[in-house]
């Protein structure tokens, strides 16, 4: 057994929830959340880190799941498209995905979402040009951009 196969014990809040998992050193975080602890919200589409499909927000900094190590996430809050929704009412910008036709395949569409309500968090009335830009790192297979962006603006204050 060498290092790297060793168990270490991950300490986190997850969606408001103290969680403790005992994880491979190399258990990435998307692998941690979708096979440790049964939220599968998170998808895992390129696994190199560039298409946004696997985006959390750790400690309220987006982040791709999927290059991210689960004992780096040791101690810190997680937010995944499950945490997203408060008290059974959907988030607005899940609520919008849904009026204004931002899904697509499902696939990108929780990284899409997690984005997007970093985004709205950081900035309440975004321009459309600063919606692009931020999104830039969420990409979609189905070239919906144009409902995805129109999701999020009239998800906007």
């Amino acid at each position: 057994m060498t290092t790297l196969d060793a168990s270490h014990t991950v300490r986190l809040t997850v969606n408001g929830e103290a969680r403790e998992v005992s994880v491979p050193a190399r258990r990435t975080l998307v692998d941690m959340l979708r096979y440790d602890l049964d939220l599968t919200g998170t998808k895992e589409a390129c696994s190199v880190g560039v298409c946004g499909a696997c985006t959390v927000l750790l400690d309220g900094e987006i982040t791709a799941s999927c290059i991210t190590l689960a004992v780096q996430a040791d101690g810190a809050d997680v937010t995944t498209i499950e945490g997203i929704a408060q008290g059974g009412e959907l988030h607005p910008v899940q609520q919008s995905f849904i009026d204004h036709g931002g899904f697509q395949c499902g696939i990108c569409t929780s990284g899409q979402i997690v984005a997007a309500k970093s985004l709205l968090d950081a900035n309440p009335s975004p321009t459309e040009e600063q919606v692009k830009a931020w999104m830039m790192g969420n990409l979609c297979r189905c070239t919906g951009y144009y409902q995805i962006l129109e999701s999020i603006m009239k998800a906007a204050r």
